[in-house]
This record gives C-alpha cells, structure tokens and sequence, in this order.
C-alpha cells in the first residue's frame, strides 16, 4: 500500500426531511446563492423546503445549470454572486450542480483567468467561498469529495480540478428524493458509481486489503441493487443503500493508497464533449473495451474481480476474465446502457475525433500504469464501435 493523506471533513446529513437541518449549518447572517438545474428542484418542491430552512436569510437564486455544467453558465453565477456580495452558496440537484457549485466556489475569490482553474486542474485554488449541497441525484459522489468536472462548449473541452479547498461543508443526502427521478437518471447513476469504484479498485494489486473487501463490497452491493433500482419502486431501503453506495463510491476511502486508473473517465469525456452523450453511458461504452485491451496488465485483480464479485472460480485464467468482461459489459446492457458506439450512430470519424481530443489536452499517457498512449485509446474504441 502506497503511504496516503486521507481527509473529508464533509458532514453528512442523512435520512428522510432532513433539508431542513441545513439551517444549523450555514450562519444566520449569511447571504446564500441558491445554485441549481431545471424545473424538477422547483417542481419537487425541494426549492421550497431550501427556502423555508434558509429563513430570514438573504438567498439569491441561480437556475439552469447544465447536465454538464458549462463553464459559461458558471462564470454568469460568479458575476452574480459577487454583484449580490454573496458568502455562502448552496447547491440542490445532483453532481452536475454540486460540480458546477465548486467551481464557482473557487472561481468568486480567484484572481486570473477561472478558466485556468480548470487547466491547471486546481493546483491554482487557494482559497473558495463555503457551501452546501442538498442531493437529488445519487451518481457522482460530489457530495463528499474535492473534485469536479466542467465543460467549455466553444472549445469542445471537458475537464477536471480538484482542491482540498472545495469540500462541501455539509451534503443532505435524504433518499426519498430519489422518487421523482426518471429511470434514466437512476440507470446512469448506478452505473456512474460502478465505474468510479472500478477505476480505483481494479488497476494493478498494492496490498490494500481494506480498500480491496470495501470496494468489491460497493460492487456486489450495485449489482444487488441494480434490478430492484431499475424496477422504479419507490423503496426507501433500496434508494436509502443506493444513495449511501453512490457517496462512498467517490469519496476518497478506498481510492486512499492504491493506484487509480480513470482512463475510462478521460475517454469518457471527450465522447460527451463532442456528442453529447449523457457521461455514464460514455462510461458503459468504454469500460469493457478498456478491460480487454488491458486484460493483460490487469490479470491480477481481473481474476481477483471475477472470483469476489461475480462469483467466477471455474475455467483457466483466461477464459474467467473473459467470463468475468462479458458479466460487465451484461450489467451494463440490463440497466439499459449501451456498450457500443454503434448504438449513438458514431464510426470511425468519432474514435479520430476523440483522439485529437485527448492529445489536445494532454490525456497521452493515461491508466494506473501510464501506457495508455492515443494509439491505445484508439484501439480501445475501435473495440467498442459495434456488438
């Protein structure tokens, strides 16, 4: 195990009608921008639970931000925060908002170009303005952790920042929210918080036993889960351990000592920044394809993967990583999510497209190993264009 700094001083707020603890958490005086998506917050009438605990304090309200959340959206949400002399912000909605929220967070006290928060992957972020988040869709695990991603629509870029500085002061996590959400949402959720464990847990083995049992027990967990979430019942136990499966997928713990991968992630976000597709099915397309063209440097942990959660102990080595690829690839087709880039109509002039992408952003040498060079990126979606 790699030595590691773990820290999370998020406070979690867990369970049914707990919107309204938030007014023990922000002070009493202070002047609060109320960040979120579409109409559903208002709809909900989760905007109206917000407003009620926020009392008599000063709140401005900030709507429209993006599935994606664009970097132009998000500097309209600076440029109002600082005209209202906003000082804490608060976002309702689920990674995009919380994500979005973060970077305005770091961007109010920023003196330079934002956009080079977003460039220098938030080794510039010294300081940002205190928030909170209010969940209404478990996916992302932003909830609990330090990083986001935003996109710049007029330069076809997508990318990441993190800093110790954008921790969410506190998140409500109250699953009961979860019961107006479409099924789409639901699907891409968990197969969102699937590949976020896989990029931490299945790379190369570091002796991390703990991070190990506690991410193979997020997997079994998801699959357990996932044809009881996809049915659509408005279950509080199972929308209680998705929600709560989602945070831990993403905050830290079990990527803490352990080398991570998140090429699946980088690929990922080249393909919704240039087409738009939502961010988890990106996820679904290449994951698979990653695995088999790394099966190699993978073997460890991908029969460590076949036999602990999939449950896999017959056959030779190869044919239980094949076994255990298709298992993947199964779990993602059953929640409805496409593996191929042949089902978003995308050929070959797509896989050129993202590649140039990723070497105009610096994505060359990518993977725990760093052997995943554009030439490999290429092999990986010329495996997925089709079934």
């Amino acid at each position: 195990m790699n030595n590691f700094d773990f820290y999370n001083p998020t406070r979690i707020l867990f369970g049914e009608n707990r919107t309204a603890s938030i007014d023990e958490h922000i002070p009493g005086d202070a002047r609060v921008m109320v960040l979120y998506g579409g109409e559903s917050a208002r709809r909900t009438g989760t905007l109206d639970e917000v407003r009620q605990a926020l009392g008599d304090r000063t709140a401005v309200e900030f709507g429209g931000i993006e599935a994606n959340p664009k970097f132009e959206t998000l500097m309209r949400a600076v440029e109002t925060a600082r005209a209202e002399h906003v000082d804490f912000l608060l976002a309702v909605g689920g990674g995009s908002v919380i994500d979005g929220t973060k970077f305005v967070a770091a961007a109010i006290p920023f003196e330079g170009d934002p956009w080079s928060i977003l460039t220098e992957h938030g080794a510039n972020v010294h300081s940002a303005m205190p928030f909170g988040t209010v969940l209404t869709l478990p996916a992302t695990g932003s909830e609990m952790n330090h990083g986001a991603v935003v996109t710049r629509a007029e330069l076809h870029a997508k990318l990441a920042f993190m800093s110790p500085h954008v921790f969410p002061q506190f998140s409500v996590l109250d699953p009961t929210k979860t019961y107006t959400l479409p099924q789409r949402q639901l699907s891409n959720g968990v197969a969102d918080a699937f590949v976020h464990i896989m990029e931490q847990y299945l790379t190369r083995p570091a002796g991390a036993m703990v991070q190990d049992r506690f991410a193979e027990g997020l997997l079994q967990t998801l699959v357990e889960l996932a044809p009881q979430v996809n049915e659509g019942e408005n279950d509080y136990a199972v929308r209680a351990n998705f929600m709560w499966t989602t945070t831990w997928a993403l905050n830290g713990m079990i990527g803490a000592g352990v080398p991570q991968d998140w090429a699946t992630h980088m690929i990922g976000h080249e393909l919704t920044a240039l087409y738009d597709i939502d961010h988890a099915r990106t996820l679904a397309i290449v994951l698979p394809s990653l695995l088999r063209e790394q099966r190699t440097v993978k073997a460890e942990k991908l029969l460590q993967y076949a036999e602990r959660v999939w449950h896999i102990t017959e056959g030779d080595d190869e044919a239980r990583i094949d076994e255990a690829i298709a298992k993947t690839e199964a779990f993602f087709e059953g929640l409805g999510l496409s593996t191929h880039l042949g089902a978003y109509d995308l050929g070959e002039e797509a896989i050129d497209a993202v590649v140039e992408q990723l070497e105009a952003h610096g994505m060359t040498s990518l993977g725990e190993q760093q052997d995943i060079t554009p030439a490999v990126s290429r092999r990986i979606l010329q495996r997925s264009l089709k079934a």
